[in-house]
């Protein structure tokens, strides 16, 4: 897909069907074409793989009436600046702790519309091929940026590295100033888009903690990682990226159409195959704790 300017679309779909409410049957939009056009869904998202993810569902939803209008936005804060301000319908790069922030930091009151993929953190090394060889006094790099250090803190602590306080959580977030005990370690932190250039250029020995669309787009594997976030911890729920929208538009048949097309076995497969781990389905997920759960209460 080709950069384009700020609120430059990039157009993914031909107008096939007349814009109809997410209950109008394919055959129903089909048959209305000719009376109109397609009605345009505009969302903002990461290049990698937030757009690429729409792009898979462009022809799927014709079939409720809409084209997707997809502009790529290659930081953390026009994306919602934008959705504020009406110039997009929805996007897609963040997830909720993100929106949270951005939120209580800019007084707008955006919502997580439905939880769509997880990326996971993996631990990836500099010259290390398993965590069990890590010295003593080697250097550490994690972003620095509110949850995504977080999480990092938290994988490290998943994989015996450091120890955190006692009463650390997830929800409540926690810094560099929370490690308990660092084993011996040199913990620096730093920018979250910077850290996979800056692992490249430290000492053999290191380490780094990166999140998963940073390392897609440094060519990292998932396969690679030393260690990755536990999917089924709570990470992945906390995590998990979202469809952004205002709050009046939750309900509304635009989203509820694009809903209708990334909630599917088609989208999950996509991601399964297409990024090999690097990006989940957080609604596949879902569905296989309850199906779990179901067998839990059987036997009983």
């Amino acid at each position: 897909m080709k950069k384009l300017d700020r609120f430059a679309s990039l157009s993914l779909a031909a107008a096939l069907v007349l814009s109809c409410g997410t209950a109008a049957s394919a055959e129903e939009a089909s048959s209305d074409a000719s009376e109109g056009e397609l009605e345009v869904i505009t969302v903002g998202a990461s290049a990698t793989p937030h757009a690429e993810i729409l792009e898979f569902v462009q022809d799927a939803i014709e079939e409720y009436g809409y084209k997707l209008d997809i502009i790529i936005f290659d930081d953390y804060v026009l994306p919602n600046v934008a959705l504020a301000d009406e110039e997009l319908d929805a996007n897609y790069f963040q997830h909720t702790p993100y929106l949270d922030a951005y939120n209580e930091a800019n007084g707008t009151d955006l919502v997580g519309a439905e939880k769509i993929h997880y990326e996971p953190f993996g631990i990836y090394g500099n010259g290390v091929e398993d965590l069990a060889d890590l010295e003593e006094g080697a250097t550490i790099i994690i972003p620095a940026d509110d949850s995504n250090e977080t999480r990092a803190l938290f994988l490290l602590q998943q994989e015996g590295l450091i120890d955190l306080d006692a009463d650390a959580t997830v929800l409540t977030g926690v810094t560099t100033l929370d490690i308990a005990d660092d084993h011996g370690f040199k913990i620096t932190a730093v920018q979250a888009d910077t850290v996979s250039a800056q692992l490249d250029n430290s000492d053999e020995g290191s380490i780094a903690v990166i999140n998963g669309n940073y390392a897609l787009q440094a060519g990292l594997k998932i396969s690679d990682a030393l260690a990755i976030e536990d999917a089924s911890g709570e990470a992945a729920q906390t995590y998990a990226n979202v469809i952004a929208v205002r709050p009046d538009d939750v309900d509304s048949d635009k989203i509820q159409a694009l809903l209708s097309v990334l909630l599917t076995p088609e989208v999950a497969d996509f991601m399964n195959e297409e990024y090999n781990g690097a990006v989940l389905p957080v609604f596949e997920l879902e569905e296989e704790e309850e199906s779990t759960e179901e067998i839990s209460t059987e036997e009983e």
